[in-house]
């Protein structure tokens, strides 16, 4: 038998990450509730981003009486990635990158800006229909990923504003 006791450290947890100065996001005070709701995000003029601004107010809530002003911009690329014995590509990597800055909308300042890359990848098909319709899922998901990765920027960051 082992002399470890897992309810002792389950128990014990709770007091190891408070005396650590570790403090809950989504927990009351916590510093997701100061910026839920408080990001108005530039208009989208693209479908990708449409999806980015689309995952951002879900993530933070849509803006009610914003207090700060995000402006984002994206950049897209697709790399092949595979290719046959015939010299078709059968694979495309879409890099994906977002440079943001959130501003005071009263003073107009820069408050936080920041950078977030990821990818995402999808196979083509035989039929262009198929090979569209995976490339636009495949840039849906990259606009998630991207959108998700900001967020999570802001929430480490949201002591700075």
């Amino acid at each position: 038998m082992s002399s470890f006791s897992r309810r002792f450290f389950l128990l014990a947890l709770p007091a190891l990450t408070a005396a650590c100065g570790f403090e809950p996001v989504y927990g009351t005070g916590g510093s997701a509730e100061k910026l839920r709701g408080s990001i108005l995000v530039d208009e989208p003029t693209t479908r990708d981003g449409f999806d980015l601004v689309a995952q951002l107010e879900q993530r933070l809530g849509r803006a009610q009486a914003p207090t700060y002003g995000m402006t984002v911009t994206l950049t897209v690329e697709e790399n092949g990635l595979a290719i046959s014995d015939t010299n078709d590509i059968e694979r495309y990597n879409v890099l994906g990158r977002a440079d943001y800055v959130v501003r005071n909308l009263s003073t107009n300042e820069d408050v936080h800006s920041g950078k977030v890359n990821t990818f995402t990848a999808y196979s083509s098909s035989v039929q262009p229909v198929a090979t569209l319709a995976a490339e636009r899922d495949a840039t849906s998901r990259l606009m998630i990923a991207l959108a998700d990765k900001i967020t999570s920027d802001l929430l480490i960051n949201s002591g700075k504003f």
